[in-house]
């Protein structure tokens, strides 16, 4: 049945003239009909230079708003529009606004994790890869603010030496990863190189040999000699990990790190959506105008 599906998307997808943006946390069955995987940095980008009328963004509601922005001119659709991300629901516009009031001048750096409308108050956006880099290249005399998500806020501090005012937001996968859970997982795989997102707890990152964005992480279990690997993320990326690279070993920190979000996504979505031409994702042009400029000033920063 598998393979009869992805037929009829790979047939559905050439007369759509789509493009299928898989995000590293996708089901594997996903993964397979990508016409590109990577992080939300590398989806950004190919969104912004795709020459697609259509692009299938199979990931979360975040992700595929950032994408109709970057590309206003195309149709986005999303396999399905109750794939939310819940950081991103832990900042509003609104909260946003009142904290900007009590800290007048200050730069707001917005995690991409975001809505469009909480970008849009924002100065400047960054991700998990390459937050160090847009912290960095703020004037020093600058307060900033960085919402929504603390624990990447804390290494972004960490690394640059800036103080910054943070937004209580987590992701409620990467705080289930515990001390205990990586301490376990190197007990039981003696040697292995330990990589961890940096939206993980500070006492997880202190145990980690790196800490990375899944891209990063992609990077580094390419060109590593280490044969095997414990990963402190969402277990999608394990089947990236392994698929990349068959001669080496992946283990979860954690199996409990499941993101049902990112699993909404199925191959009889895709399939949907490329049939029904849904579910579309828009945003308002005044907010995606503010928004864009937020990215815009990322992407010129980081490349």
């Amino acid at each position: 049945m598998s393979d009869s599906l992805r037929d009829k998307i790979a047939e559905l997808k050439r007369q759509r003239g789509a493009v299928i943006l898989v995000h590293n946390y996708q089901p594997a069955e996903v993964q397979e009909v990508a016409d590109f995987t990577g992080d939300s940095l590398q989806l950004s980008r190919q969104a912004a230079k795709t020459d697609a009328a259509v692009i299938v963004f199979c990931g979360v509601h975040f992700m595929a708003e950032t994408a109709a922005i970057l590309s206003p001119d195309k149709t986005v659709l999303m396999p399905d529009p109750l794939a939310g991300c819940p950081m991103a629901d832990m900042i509003t516009a609104d909260g946003l606004r009142k904290l900007k009031a009590k800290h007048p001048g200050a730069v707001v750096v917005c995690y991409v994790n975001s809505s469009a409308e909480v970008k849009a108050e924002s100065d400047c956006c960054c991700t998990s890869a390459n937050a160090v880099a847009v912290v960095k290249a703020i004037d020093a005399g600058k307060e900033i603010i960085f919402v929504p998500d603390k624990y990447l806020g804390e290494y972004v501090s960490e690394q640059t030496g800036r103080k910054m005012v943070l937004w209580p937001g987590y992701c409620p996968i990467h705080v289930l990863i515990t001390e205990e859970d990586v301490l376990a997982a190197k007990k039981a795989h003696r040697g292995a190189f330990v990589m961890v997102h940096p939206e993980c707890t500070g006492p997880v990152r202190g145990l980690a040999d790196a800490v990375l964005s899944t891209g990063g992480m992609r990077r580094r279990a390419a060109e590593s000699n280490a044969a095997e690997f414990i990963v402190g993320t969402e277990v999608g990326m394990l089947y990236r990990l392994a698929k990349d690279n068959p001669g080496k070993r992946f283990y979860p920190a954690t199996q409990d790190a499941v993101c049902p979000n990112m699993k909404r996504t199925t191959l009889e979505k895709v399939l949907w959506s490329l049939e029904d031409m849904e579910y579309r994702i828009t945003v308002p042009a005044e907010i995606a105008s503010r928004a864009r400029g937020a990215i815009d000033r990322m992407l010129a920063i980081t490349g």
